[in-house]
């Protein structure tokens, strides 16, 4: 089991507090959805929990391990990060690129190079990245790079799945099928935590949402729990409405007129 436990955690720079006593307890098989305005920490939470910051005070724990105890190498065969930066500008091919996610596993005695081959090739045609295979990945376009990359860590097959917008560069029928794509990789027994923006694209597909502001986790539940008109108008400094959605079961936000003033005293 690879739950991710959270106590306490506190991420400043210079003084200022980028992660406010954050306390966390992720499941197994469960799509996470991390959500919040623009500077609510969803990035920083998302790089501490892939050991890439240290924070300044707290624990995170993956299957009961200390995160920052574990070993590179390690780390790589139990936590896979898509970032939201681009890759380098290399000379790969698409293949080779996704390729670069079975190398955690090249010193396992059970593993091979057919089976990386054969675990690259259904990743890609998962992520529908299979026609351009062959293409150098610095000639595609934004999302066809996007989902190049989110094969790449999909081939790492790591029981914890960290993406930061992995939907951003995305059009709406290549966005949606990741997300399910997503989902079913967590309902196999992983947790996946993504950051995303559209509040109705996580309402469709995340298990559980996290609602941050300032720092802090102000929500955290199943999407019609967590999505709440008032809290949501507060954070995001905008008019919010949230009905049941006429065509699924949990909620649809709307949006409304914009709000003037502190978020505070809204």
């Amino acid at each position: 089991m690879s739950t991710i436990s959270v106590t306490d955690l506190v991420f400043a720079v210079d003084g200022e507090r980028l992660l406010d006593r954050i306390h966390l307890e992720l499941e197994p098989g469960r799509l996470v959805a991390l959500v919040g305005p623009n500077g609510a920490g969803k990035t920083t939470l998302l790089r501490v929990l892939a050991g890439e910051l240290t924070p300044t005070s707290g624990s995170v724990e993956i299957g009961g391990q200390p995160l920052f105890d574990l070993h590179p190498s390690d780390l790589a065969l139990i936590r896979a990060y898509l970032q939201r930066s681009p890759e380098p500008d290399i000379p790969f091919t698409s293949r080779t690129l996704v390729g670069l996610g079975r190398h955690p596993h090249r010193q396992d005695p059970n593993n091979s190079a057919e089976r990386d081959a054969d675990i690259v090739e259904a990743w890609m045609k998962a992520t529908e990245t299979l026609s351009f295979a062959d293409r150098p990945y610095r000639t595609l376009s934004g999302g066809e790079q996007m989902r190049v990359s989110i094969a790449r860590v999909l081939a790492q097959d790591t029981p914890v799945l960290l993406l930061d917008e992995p939907t951003a560069s995305l059009d709406l029928s290549h966005q949606e099928r990741i997300l399910d794509q997503l989902s079913r990789h967590a309902a196999s027994g992983r947790v996946v935590v993504v950051v995303v923006h559209d509040l109705n694209a996580a309402a469709a597909h995340a298990d559980e949402i996290l609602v941050m502001s300032d720092g802090r986790i102000v929500a955290h539940g199943e999407p019609m729990r967590a999505l709440d008109e008032q809290l949501l108008t507060r954070v995001y400094r905008h008019q919010m409405r949230v009905i049941a959605h006429p065509m699924r079961d949990g909620p649809l936000v709307l949006t409304g007129d914009v709000l003037e003033g502190e978020p505070d005293k809204i």
